[in-house]
């Protein structure tokens, strides 16, 4: 059976620097000496550390060692830098806003999160994603028009404006 790691033995192993989101280890271990840095980053940026045989991200560890709780849902980066830690640029979200502070994906030919162009019309359409259910949002003459678009209901849903509830309801009836 695993042991849950507590606040109190993580504590015990290593200091957090809610500032700069550094974690140092506390006491020797195997090739590390106390204040060493602990954990090391991951090609995609995310900082991983491995406590008691088991790895954790550090973003994880930042959020048990500053409230004394693993966070009930996902731990977003405000600044979409994953190795920044710092608890100022952390907070807990649900997946699909954790989805929304994404940056533009590499594939992307547009430019414009959420832009694509239509193969048939060769017109730019906008579309975003509630609930899991995908929202036509237009077609437009440019990549620009259809990104103002997207970003108009992007910050209709997450300012908990009242035209999102017209957005759910019509991605949900769609």
């Amino acid at each position: 059976m695993k042991t849950i790691l507590t606040a109190d033995r993580l504590r015990q192993l290593v200091d957090y620097d809610k500032d700069t989101g550094a974690f140092t280890w506390r006491l020797s271990r195997r090739r590390c000496r106390p204040g060493s840095r602990a954990g090391y980053t991951r090609e995609d940026g995310y900082v991983f550390i491995r406590i008691d045989k088991r790895l954790y991200r550090a973003h994880r560890l930042a959020w048990l060692w500053s409230y004394g709780e693993f966070p009930a849902l996902e731990v977003d980066h405000i600044n979409r830098d994953p190795s920044d830690n710092s608890l100022a640029n952390l907070r807990e979200v649900n997946s699909s806003q954790n989805k929304q502070n994404t940056m533009v994906r590499s594939d992307n030919r547009s430019g414009y999160k959420g832009v694509h162009k239509h193969s048939q019309t060769g017109k730019w359409t906008a579309q975003i994603v509630i609930n899991g259910a995908t929202k036509h949002l237009g077609c437009f003459a440019s990549p620009e028009e259809a990104s103002a678009a997207y970003n108009a209901a992007a910050a209709c849903l997450h300012t908990h404006n009242p035209c999102a509830s017209t957005l759910f309801s019509e991605a949900i009836n769609a």
